[in-house]
């Protein structure tokens, strides 16, 4: 398959090549959404492995608990929580328990990532089951945008925060078919833009989308059940692209559109 070709990095700034000091996130707060599986957990994984403490957000405990437990061995047993939270279901009550919680032991959040993800179904529109839509647009644009707004006051109080939107190339050309994962990556490739545009000279905060590409996860077996896994590239790959958007190799770049390939 042919990825859509995405727009130039902003201000020649490429997070694939950026160069990355072993200590890049060395004391940073990152939470990661999708940290389970994928490229969720090769995300957190390289987060602690550069010096991060890394908040683990999921559904599913024993995910969780198994990337919490190979950071912990490995970093130390304060460099990384696991937060299990249900992005499709969760309430307002929910949301506001989060900041509670890390507002209490952690005071602020330098880095937050986008990652969690729903496919729902390939379908054309005339024909795509109306609540699957509502649920897909509900885990991968509203969640986000609750999240985020929900969180901001901590990212606010961050010398050099970072907020990072998982792009998808059907996000940025429309392709039959893809439904609500496609027009839900549209949208959040403009909630992308208007933040940053907000946050622009008012804050330390920027934001920026990153378009992974074909990568060797469960989503992407989903959508492709009969491709060779063995020609992608697997979430570890990609995962340097991630921590130079959200470390301070990246400062000053705000409202760009990246890919990870």
């Amino acid at each position: 398959m042919t990825e859509p070709t995405s727009p130039a990095p902003a201000g020649g700034f490429d997070p694939r090549t950026a160069p990355l000091a072993a200590d890049e996130l060395q004391g940073r707060i990152i939470l990661v959404t999708g940290a389970g599986q994928g490229i969720g957990r090769a995300v957190a994984l390289r987060c602690a492995q550069h010096g991060a403490t890394v908040l683990l957000l999921g559904r599913t405990l024993r995910h969780l608990e198994a990337v919490h437990a190979r950071i912990t061995t490995r970093h130390g047993a304060e460099r990384a929580a696991i937060v299990q939270f249900d992005l499709e279901n969760a309430l307002a009550g929910d949301y506001d328990a989060l900041f509670a919680a890390v507002q209490e032991r952690y005071q602020r959040l330098d880095g937050l990532l986008h990652n969690a993800g729903m496919l729902g179904q390939l379908a054309p529109i005339e024909h795509y089951d109306v609540p699957l839509w509502c649920r897909v647009m509900q885990v991968n644009v509203t969640a986000a945008f609750v999240l985020t707004q929900i969180l901001l006051p901590l990212l606010k109080r961050s010398a050099d925060g970072s907020i990072v939107f998982t792009a998808s190339g059907v996000g940025r050309r429309g392709r039959a078919y893809w439904g609500a994962y496609a027009v839900s990556k549209f949208a959040l490739e403009g909630l992308n833009e208007v933040l940053a545009a907000e946050l622009s000279g008012i804050t330390s905060i920027r934001v920026n989308s990153l378009n992974p590409g074909a990568t060797r996860t469960r989503m992407r077996r989903q959508a492709y059940p009969a491709e060779d896994t063995a020609a992608l590239a697997a979430p570890e790959d990609i995962a340097r692209a991630y921590v130079a958007l959200l470390g301070p190799v990246s400062r000053g770049i705000s409202g760009g559109r990246f890919d990870a390939q």
